[in-house]
């Protein structure tokens, strides 16, 4: 990919500009040409494997997800078009839209048909992107396309009105496909009432503070941005409705306060959560809240987190030698990729080139870039929302996210823990291990294996802190009466973790996991520097440059460390620190430790960090006490006691 010399005066941060969101655009654009139909309404791009949908409908996705790129590029350009982006377009609408059919897969007889939009179909989702798209060029192609092939394009999208979506984000691709037939004079009834319903159901899931959930009851994860506040917001804009402008896009402001907090020094968003091969999308947010000026964010620093975003993945292979994005995070890994995903649906990352809208002479684009919140000072920021806890260190760069509130479990079924949701933490820098020991983890190791964590019921959050409640599972069933109740704290790179576990058998071996890192090769090696009397501790290293530590505070006896089969999403060879112990034969099952995850040549010794004092609760004999003094700063009381936390000022003892 050819791109622009550096601009280290105008942007000092990432070096980029402007001209290099048009020159990635543009690359990405042409790169999938050649895949495309003969007449341009499938683009067929090569992949490992197809959707659960079939290849006609990835061929759609193909068309769809670039449509929209495409459509902001010209947009943005003020309707210039020197690549004749728009004619490939309008050729492939006028194909796509003649005979739709119902089929899956590409005969040959017919390698141009769209797929017919049905209940809970993909090509609902495709829709959205093409009625956006369609939104923001309409001087330059709608309104230039013959009115028979504008009729079929309408009818077309009109069934996306008239379909059921799935009960999550999917209800707003009905109100995307609305928005734009609504101004376009066709079904014009339908089109508003699927507008109204779409932001009806999504009022249901906002939980104030700038979060939603996405359907379920606590999924949290970057839909948030990608979709749950970009699409309302961008329909607001396009339709130039201030009232919902005003609504959602307070909204968004809200989200954009804690969420500008979640990208690390390197440009990397944390790893959580679905869709991740979507990477840079998760930037639309940070574009939508300067296009409609609703953000906290200085418009350099909005620049400075969505050119370091864009950057990170060109510069570490999310892009292949053929000029495509591939279905993984850096380079292909089907680890991350969900069954309907298809070879086109990276171009989901299509929502960031958003800031293109921004005309050149915006501040967004001509301001000097700031520091991201990741690099102006350590930070510890307690989302209540979604039971999250950021800690972010400015001495390397590094997010983490301490995860109290977010399971992505059904409301009427049991799944297994996902790796993406489940964990105690995610970060970064880190994924999780899809072999062997699942990272940032408790587990009680049971005949039946080593249990998951299941729902999250998040206890709270304040400075410093968040806790959950949780029962673990086996086969996707809670082991009788035993409870988990889990407390995080974190300042500076260092963390503690404590776990208060009730109602399990006697002598039970338990443990927990620290951080997964990876890269070309891993180091273990022993934590040192005790000052509480236990003597437990391990970490990991990889390549050299980032640290993962544990050491035992309580109840753990042993560490040790493992790899982790396979590597990670960061790189082929991981590994993980891993304490144990095992549940007593009397008083309360306290486990707690000491964790961090650091770039650092020498860090500190972990233990030193700190002290832990562990007292009885004298008025409860399933609950304790913990005095925890971190060094150099204030210490805390906290009473853990099955199911409730409390965290007040060590004062009050």
């Amino acid at each position: 990919m050819r791109l622009p010399p550096e601009d280290r005066d105008l942007s000092p941060y990432t070096g980029w500009t402007r001209e290099h969101w048009e020159a990635v655009a543009d690359a990405l654009l042409t790169a999938v040409r050649p895949y495309a139909s003969p007449a341009g309404a499938l683009i067929d791009l090569p992949g490992p494997r197809p959707s659960r949908s079939g290849r006609r409908s990835d061929g759609l996705e193909g068309f769809a997800r670039t449509f929209l790129p495409a459509a902001l590029r010209v947009a943005g350009a003020g309707g210039a078009d020197p690549h004749g982006l728009l004619a490939h377009y309008a050729a492939g609408l006028d194909a796509g839209t003649r005979t739709p059919t119902g089929e899956r897969d590409l005969a040959d007889g017919d390698r141009e048909s769209w797929p017919l939009i049905t209940d809970r179909g993909q090509a609902m989702v495709e829709a959205a992107s093409i009625a956006f798209a369609l939104r923001l060029t309409r001087p330059w192609l709608w309104d230039r396309l013959p009115g028979p092939v504008r009729d079929r394009v309408g009818h077309w999208l009109a069934d996306a009105l008239h379909r059921a979506p799935n009960d999550n984000n999917w209800w707003l691709f009905p109100l995307s496909v609305g928005g734009f037939l609504a101004e376009a004079g066709i079904a014009e009834p339908e089109a508003r009432a699927a507008v109204r319903r779409g932001l009806e159901h999504i009022d249901r899931w906002y939980l104030g503070d700038g979060w939603y959930t996405d359907g379920r009851p606590r999924a949290f994860d970057h839909y948030n941005g990608w979709a749950l506040h970009l699409y309302p917001v961008l329909h607001a804009h396009l339709a130039d409705d201030r009232a919902l402008r005003a609504e959602y896009g307070e909204r968004l402001a809200a989200h954009l306060a804690g969420y500008a907090h979640t990208f690390g020094a390197d440009g990397a968003p944390v790893h959580q959560g679905r869709s991740l091969t979507y990477r840079f999308a998760a930037t639309a947010p940070l574009w939508a809240g300067a296009l409609t000026g609703q953000t906290p964010l200085a418009p350099g620093t909005t620049r400075r987190l969505a050119s370091g975003a864009l950057r990170h993945f060109v510069d570490r292979g999310a892009v292949d030698d053929r000029g495509l994005l591939t279905l993984g995070w850096h380079g292909p890994d089907l680890r991350l990729v969900q069954v309907y995903s298809g070879p086109a649906s990276p171009y989901w990352a299509g929502s960031a080139f958003l800031g293109l809208l921004l005309p050149p002479g915006h501040p967004v684009w001509t301001a000097p870039e700031g520091p991201a919140p990741a690099e102006e000072r350590d930070t510890v920021l307690a989302l209540p929302g979604p039971g999250w806890l950021v800690q972010s260190t400015a001495a390397d760069g590094l997010v983490r996210l301490h995860n109290h509130g977010s399971d992505d479990q059904p409301a009427d079924a049991v799944g297994p823990d996902d790796p993406h949701y489940a964990r105690l933490a995610h970060s970064t820098a880190t994924g999780p291990a899809f072999e062997g020991p699942a990272d940032n983890h408790l587990a009680l190791l049971t005949d039946a294996g080593p249990t998951e964590r299941g729902r999250v019921h998040p206890l709270g959050t304040g400075p410093g802190w968040a806790a959950s409640r949780w029962h673990p599972r086996v086969g996707g069933r809670e082991l009788p009466g035993v409870t988990v109740t889990s407390l995080t704290l974190a300042r500076g790179a260092e963390e503690v973790r404590a776990h208060l576990v009730t109602g399990g058998p006697d002598g039970t071996p338990v443990t927990q996991t620290g951080w997964a890192v990876a890269g070309r090769r891993t180091e273990q090696h022993a934590v040192t520097g005790v000052r509480t009397g236990q003597h437990a501790g391990a970490g990991v290293r990889a390549d050299g440059r980032l640290v993962s530590e544990l050491h035992a505070l309580s109840g753990f006896t042993a560490a040790d460390s493992e790899r982790v089969p396979g590597g990670t999403a960061f790189g082929p060879e991981a590994a993980l620190p891993r304490l144990t112990g095992e549940l007593p034969t009397d008083g309360p099952a306290l486990f707690a430790c000491a964790a961090r995850l650091t770039v650092a040549e020498q860090p500190p010794a972990l233990a030193d960090a700190l002290t832990l004092e562990v007292r009885p609760d004298e008025r409860d004999p399933a609950a304790v006490v913990l005095i925890v003094r971190p060094a150099g700063a204030p210490g805390l009381w906290i009473r853990l006691a099955p199911g409730a936390v409390t965290v007040l000022p060590a004062e009050r003892d």
